[in-house]
């Protein structure tokens, strides 16, 4: 499920003399399309140089997007995406507690890890229910029905108008099964428990790898120098097919000229942005701006990283 074009993040409506980036100090850059394209290419090169992931990153399991994931179209109302964003769940079924292994196949071979139970992972996915319904308690930073809905984004939380009734989703089966998943390796298909909703049109799946056999993503390094104006971050992967990647730039309200830029080497693809600067008064507000770029290979199991703070990007919540 891929998230509307745009996403206003709540940050104080200041306003400002013009439209700077939010969270990171910059440097003064090119003015110019060629130069900020320059400029991108040098920092992009500095970027892929300082990635040094250590071993495991070509030998565990290290996932690149969250563990619950949608397995097809769920055929979406306003109400039952609210209740798959906000983790709200009821089970009319028995959840079984036994705990098994299974393996993960990589393009270049398995891996056999524990997993958790399927008991384990409803109680990970589920995230408590809406209120007010009589006796269901409240869980902070959940939408309250018959205000406005929430969900996290990359730094912070996001606002809507829409309001929602008070619904979970009801679980009616759980299966073991498989998904697709990018991962340090490339798309892996890894163990998921698959949880039948009577609400949706396709299952929803929880990663069932247990947490103790999951490599973190390491900690990047970001050049030292702050990043050139002109210059915006990426902040996470829409989608990846083939050749082409989605991505979702974070630029100012007003900027304009919102361009992807891309560079890539055998082992490591670096993505980011360029915008020109309104001039005038703007509002203090960050904007999630999906773009595409077309590689000059397919991206395999290269990480994309971002541009300005060296960091692999994953896959964004569908």
């Amino acid at each position: 499920m891929r998230r509307g074009p745009v996403l206003l993040l709540v940050l104080p409506l200041l306003l400002t003399a013009g439209c700077a980036s939010i969270g990171a100090d910059r440097a003064s850059g090119p003015s110019n399309p060629t130069g900020r394209a320059e400029a991108f290419d040098q920092r992009a090169t500095e970027v892929a140089e300082a990635w040094q992931p250590g071993p495991d990153w070509r030998t565990g399991y290290v996932p690149l997007e969250g563990p619950t994931v949608l397995t097809g179209d769920p055929d979406f109302t306003p109400d039952t995406e609210a209740a798959f964003r906000a983790g709200w769940y009821r089970a009319q079924v028995p959840i079984p507690p036994t705990r098994v292994g299974a393996e993960i196949r990589f393009p270049d071979g398995l891996l056999t890890l524990p997993l958790v139970s399927a008991a384990e992972a409803y109680r990970q996915l589920d995230q408590g229910d809406p209120l007010p319904c009589p006796g269901r308690p409240k869980r902070p930073g959940l939408p309250t029905p018959g205000g406005p809905t929430v969900e996290p984004g990359p730094d912070g939380w996001a606002t809507s108008a829409t309001q929602t009734a008070c619904l979970p989703l009801t679980v009616t089966g759980v299966r073991l099964g498989s998904v697709p998943v990018r991962t340090s390796r490339g798309e892996a298909q890894v163990p998921a428990w698959l949880f039948t909703i009577e609400e949706l049109a396709t299952p929803v799946a929880r990663l069932a790898v247990a947490p103790t056999a999951i490599t973190s993503v390491p900690e990047p390094t970001a050049p030292a120098r702050p990043m050139p104006d002109g210059l915006v971050a990426a902040q996470d992967l829409a989608a990846v097919d083939g050749t082409r990647l989605t991505v979702r730039l974070g630029v100012g309200a007003c900027d304009t000229g919102i361009t992807p830029l891309v560079w890539e080497r055998p082992d490591v693809v670096v993505v980011g942005g360029s915008v020109t600067r309104a001039t005038g008064v703007c509002p203090a507000l960050l904007k999630l701006e999906p773009v595409t770029v077309t590689l000059a290979a397919p991206l395999g199991a290269r990480p994309v990283l971002d541009v300005f703070t060296g960091a692999p990007l994953s896959i964004a919540p569908r």
